[in-house]
């Protein structure tokens, strides 16, 4: 690969779908009545690997070049799988497909690779027995693999010493299968693309300050869902068009999800020259952005 220094950076872009968007799409839309059609979905090997766990569960899953289709079965229809779901490298297949888990009718096995059998699960675990969930370590050190056996659940207010979308979406998603309605609380708010996909499939999220709400026994519905562009992939991008003397940078569709956008704030509080078009709050909030040179200060 040959690199030349370039003078001005001028043209248009568009980056990677999101990562955790596209989890979400597949693993909701599994749970949903009907077909879901994802679009922008990143081809990653974590998001392969929530498409592979889904398969294995008699999820039917399309890969297209242009779209993902994923043909639900409502939030009742995922069957045994006969094998260990193999979740790879992904921290986010592992933390949230447990919440999912821990409510069906039948025993899962989780594991990955050398990385995830050292990542600690402790943060999920206890929420979920504190709801009544059957969730064991079964090396006893707290990581992966896991084996859960689904159990009916218990609703719960669950006081989350960290700021985690992980933690907060396996208890939020082990509540659609509880007794009533379940909350999370955080220190601070983290991330909230599950509160804001799951009311968009048709669940009751709500949320007041940094707790989060949902009733038991959502009906999901199949829906259309471009992917945002990722902002961490657009970073560099931005970085790029801010400091390259005779720059502009037009980057379509990236997601400015408050709970995702600090470098667009701190750009602008060092007097970045950036502009939003063609904002859209429907879902998730995107826009495009058009950067161009500036001079930055402190």
């Amino acid at each position: 690969m040959e690199i030349k220094k370039q003078t001005s950076l001028r043209g248009e872009l568009t980056v990677p779908g999101d990562k955790s968007i596209s989890h979400r799409a597949v693993m909701f839309g599994s749970l949903a009545q009907g077909t879901t059609k994802i679009t922008h979905f990143l081809e990653g090997a974590d998001c392969l690997s929530t498409i592979s766990c889904f398969r294995k569960m008699g999820i039917d899953i399309e890969r297209n070049a242009s779209e993902i289709l994923v043909h639900g079965k409502g939030l009742h229809g995922l069957s045994a799988p006969s094998e260990t779901l193999d979740v790879g490298n992904s921290g986010t297949t592992t933390r949230l497909i447990s919440g999912i888990l821990a409510g069906q009718s039948f025993t899962s096995e989780l594991n990955g690779d050398a990385s995830i059998q050292s990542r600690p699960m402790k943060r999920i675990m206890t929420p979920l027995l504190s709801m009544g969930a059957d969730i064991v370590s079964l090396r006893g050190n707290g990581c992966a693999p896991l084996r859960i056996t689904g159990k009916p659940l218990h609703a719960a207010h669950y006081q989350s010493p960290v700021a985690s979308a992980q933690v907060k979406s396996c208890v939020l998603l082990a509540g659609m299968y509880a007794d009533g309605s379940t909350s999370v609380t955080e220190p601070v708010l983290s991330r909230n693309h599950t509160e804001i996909m799951l009311n968009y499939f048709g669940a009751n999220v709500t949320s007041q300050g940094t707790t989060a709400s949902i009733e038991p026994e959502p009906v999901l519905n199949g829906r259309e869902i471009k992917v945002p562009g990722d902002i961490s992939s657009a970073a560099y991008f931005i970085a790029a068009g801010l400091l390259t003397p005779g720059s502009e940078i037009l980057l379509k569709n990236v997601g400015i999800n408050p709970t995702r956008d600090g470098m667009l704030r701190v750009c602008k509080a060092m007097g970045a020259d950036i502009t939003l078009l063609n904002a859209s709050t429907e879902g998730e909030p995107t826009a495009d952005l058009l950067i161009r040179t500036s001079s930055l200060h402190g």
